[in-house]
């Protein structure tokens, strides 16, 4: 897809641009730092500030190989997230154990008598969940996180994972399944399973 005249050129465009130029890859960064940052932040916490860097040092190295046709940049960029955080696993489970003994402590009255039901809810499901995620096998965990943090699609994680559509089902369909039990038959998303099976 090729930009308007006077538009500015997309990810894509950037891309091929980058191979001959390498300032050209800088918008790309700007244009999808904040999301990369926002999905490693929830996965490793404070390490999210190295892995970005260290994602986008991969992706501009790796940009020759980049094709426009089997996966859209920042999809592609969260798939080289994702496989970065694999080498630090053990930091990414015991975030989600330390998150789970911090939501078991009780907690004093909300400062905010405002604070509304559903914000209250999400608090006391915080600890189960990171409980209920550090239990989960890394490549159902990456699915997941990719489906609720990354918002990718089915076929985007797929591609990503490079897997087929029907294991990334089979992978979201184990993980919310778990997910539920762990929380009690509750899910804190509103995302239907139907697509699962």
């Amino acid at each position: 897809m090729r930009a308007l005249p006077g538009a500015a050129p997309t990810d894509a465009e950037l891309m091929a641009r980058s191979l001959a130029d390498p300032e050209a890859f800088a918008p790309l960064f700007d244009r999808h730092a904040a999301t990369v940052h926002r999905y490693l932040g929830r996965r490793v916490g404070e390490l999210a500030d190295d892995l970005v860097s260290e994602t986008f040092l991969v992706a501009f190295r790796r940009r020759a190989a980049y094709r426009p046709d089997h996966v859209e940049v920042r999809p592609w960029l969260l798939g080289i997230a994702t496989n970065l955080v694999h080498g630090h696993v053990r930091t990414e489970q015991r975030r989600y154990r330390a998150l789970a003994r911090e939501a078991a402590r009780p907690v004093g009255q909300a400062a905010d008598p405002g604070d509304s039901a559903d914000r209250l809810d999400a608090e006391a499901l915080r600890g189960p969940l990171a409980a209920a995620l550090a239990k989960l096998k890394a490549h159902d965990r990456d699915a997941l996180l990719l489906l609720a943090w990354g918002q990718l699609g089915y076929e985007e994680i797929a591609a990503v994972l490079d897997v087929p559509v029907g294991t990334v089902r089979s992978r979201l369909h184990r993980a919310r399944r778990q997910t539920r039990a762990a929380l009690g038959g509750v899910l804190p998303t509103d995302a239907s399973e139907e697509d699962d099976r």
